[in-house]
């Protein structure tokens, strides 16, 4: 190295423009991390987005709030049109737990049904816009029969099974009504335990919830009317809300929740393709100006 002084100070310098990429991306994506650091009396929100399919990472932010004595509130910010029937009981179940020991608000954003709103039920308060979409308090089994069209394009299937209704719901044969009967009773049940779960978390009666539980939406508006929402108001009215049920004196400190980190490759790609859109949108701007420059000239 010593013959060759260009070649180590070359080697240092990228190893330095590496270390500084790395602190650049530690320390871009840090800042967006809200840890449940002692001190101060805390109101967390935990989001509930897209479809629910998976009730492990709400339980884990749920587990870890619910022995941190500084957390006084929790503030569910639910956008969701709901989604599988076990994950959404899994997280309404935490969730009564979790009331034994925290204020808990849900604050709706574009829409809160269905599972969506079997979670929210589980609040001591509900929080809507008044255009939020909300309801769609029941269940559904949907399945597509394809049976004509595999015969008209010369397919057949073949079905060896254990027992009478090991092929249910096959796309490629018509429900016998036996099966349909079965399949309703399922339906039933969760369309019932669903109910259940409203009236248990909003301490209504089930008679009240189950007149209005067939599957109809509402604005943030109606669902007031029939007694689904408590108020209407934004995310910051929630939290307001919650921190005032909470008897949190003076401004509480709000934790959001962190941003999904990404890899050190998603990092420098995101800044690649901003960098060659930057470039093309120049060039683009910059051969616009110049065709114009000419036509003008003309």
């Amino acid at each position: 190295m010593k013959k060759h002084p260009f070649i180590f100070g070359f080697l240092i310098m990228i190893f330095l423009c590496i270390f500084f990429a790395i602190c650049l991306w530690v320390i871009g994506y840090s800042g967006q991390f809200n840890t449940l650091m002692p001190g101060g009396e805390k109101v967390v929100v935990v989001k509930i987005d897209g479809l629910i399919t998976d009730a492990d990472p709400v339980i884990e932010k749920l587990d870890k709030i619910k022995n941190n004595a500084d957390v006084k509130a929790v503030v569910l910010r639910i956008d969701s049109p709901g989604g599988s029937v076990a994950p959404s009981q899994e997280i309404y179940e935490e969730l009564i737990k979790l009331r034994e020991k925290k204020t808990i608000v849900a604050s709706f954003g574009s829409v809160a049904a269905s599972g969506g709103y079997y979670i929210a039920s589980a609040a001591h308060k509900i929080i809507a816009n008044p255009g939020s979409i909300t309801g769609s308090i029941g269940v559904i089994i949907e399945f597509a029969n394809i049976e004509e069209l595999i015969g008209k394009i010369g397919l057949k299937s073949v079905v060896i099974k254990s027992g009478r209704y090991k092929d249910i719901l096959s796309p490629t044969r018509e429900l016998e009504s036996a099966e349909r009967g079965l399949i309703q009773g399922v339906i039933d049940s969760i369309h019932s335990q669903f109910i259940d779960a409203v009236a248990l978390g909003r301490d209504m009666e089930r008679e009240k919830i189950a007149a209005i539980a067939d599957g109809r939406i509402f604005s943030g508006e109606q669902a007031k009317e029939h007694g689904l929402v408590d108020e209407l108001g934004n995310l910051p009215d929630a939290i307001k809300i919650a921190a005032e049920i909470a008897g949190i004196d003076g401004e509480p400190k709000v934790i959001y929740p962190a941003k999904e980190k990404p890899s050190i490759f998603e990092f420098f790609l995101e800044g690649s393709v901003k960098e060659i859109q930057q470039v093309i949108f120049k060039n683009i701007f910059k051969a616009e100006y110049i065709l114009n420059s000419k036509v003008t000239a003309k």
